[in-house]
């Protein structure tokens, strides 16, 4: 499975959830997490995408130039046409483009010193980047529609090392040694 793909799995993720939430849940505010919604996060999440796949034909991807279209965060419907946007962009991408390199630039840099806020990087890097970013804001999704008593599922905001660790231990939960059996 390439990296792309690997996103594209997660954005499917989203998908579903869309099909099974409501523009209220979706935009339902958190009591505990300063009152952002599973919709504000999957509104990040996606306009991240954007900005990559906007940049990648420049060599210039810049976080920093996200649009912040609340229309994501409060339509499902809408947030389903982007998410089909972004894995479309994320399809069109062509194994000689994963190594090109590109400069990006992102927030955190920018408050101290503003003139050297770009930083190398490659296309495959930044689909590094934002499939961990994906997961862990699908993670404060979970927590805030599980606080507003909604179950998106078990896997949902779980990172692909844990799904993976957790598939390697027996039913006990201790770890498979290699090269043993696991116990019935």
């Amino acid at each position: 499975m390439t990296i792309a793909s690997q996103n594209i799995y997660f954005l499917h993720q989203a998908l579903s959830l869309l099909a099974a939430v409501d523009d209220d849940l979706l935009s339902a505010r958190s009591t505990t997490s300063r009152g952002s919604s599973a919709g504000a996060h999957l509104r990040h999440v996606l306009e991240c995408y954007r900005c990559f796949l906007g940049g990648r034909k420049s060599g210039r991807v810049d976080y920093d130039a996200r649009q912040r279209e609340r229309r994501i965060e409060t339509c499902c419907e809408h947030a389903g046409a982007v998410i089909a946007e972004v894995v479309s962009g994320l399809e069109s991408l062509r194994p000689a483009e994963i190594r090109k390199p590109l400069e990006v630039r992102v927030d955190a840099a920018a408050w101290r010193d503003p003139e050297n806020t770009w930083s190398r990087s490659s296309v495959a890097r930044e689909l590094q980047f934002l499939l961990s970013h994906t997961v862990h804001h699908y993670a404060l999704i979970a927590m805030i529609l599980r606080g507003h008593g909604f179950e998106p599922g078990a896997d949902f905001g779980v990172a692909p090392s844990t799904l993976a660790h957790e598939r390697s231990t027996t039913p006990s939960g201790v770890p498979v040694e290699a090269g043993q059996a696991a116990a019935s």
